[in-house]
């Protein structure tokens, strides 16, 4: 398995933040690879991106004013698999690495992922009441992996209040 590199630079628009690369991602190299994940769609048809992109083609998120990042690099089966020690490394590159890029949302990809970024217990879709960084906005989405029952409609849902959000 291989390292999936950040897309990152300063000044995005949003930067999306997922736990872990899956195995598929590992393989390939790239973000959300997975045959069942359904990030690259839900980007689309939410209107952040003008065509379906494919996973090989996620440096051309930047062309787009976005970027992504994992709280945790190493790539795993499930995330149950990540140890509290990473979570809490990662959680300290996370901030570090937001607090340097200050994208102008940082999109959570799933609750659970913001959790552990901000300690949070109580957290539900949308637009986050108080930033972990100042001046940057947190949003979470939810998790795209085909693992999650949400129906496509309501997963679309917030991806498209987040594409309201950027306008």
């Amino acid at each position: 398995m291989q390292e999936v590199r950040d897309i990152v630079r300063p000044g995005l628009t949003v930067l999306f933040i997922g736990i872990n690369p899956g195995v598929r991602s590992a393989e390939t190299g790239h973000h959300f690879a997975g045959y069942s994940n359904r990030f690259w769609k839900l980007l689309h048809a939410a209107g952040l991106t003008p065509r379906q992109l494919k996973p090989e083609e996620d440096e051309l998120l930047l062309s787009f004013g976005y970027g992504i990042t994992n709280i945790v690099p190493r790539p795993t089966r499930a995330a149950a698999e990540i140890t509290r020690d990473e979570y809490r490394q990662g959680r300290a590159a996370l901030l570090e690495k937001i607090s340097l890029l200050r994208p102008r949302v940082a999109c959570f990809v799933g609750i659970g992922v913001y959790r552990e970024y901000s300690g949070r217990k109580e957290v539900a879709c949308g637009l986050q009441a108080n930033a972990v960084v100042p001046g940057v906005t947190d949003f979470v989405v939810p998790n795209p992996s085909g693992l999650n029952r949400m129906p496509f409609a309501e997963q679309l849902g917030h991806f498209a209040a987040l594409a309201r959000l950027i306008g």
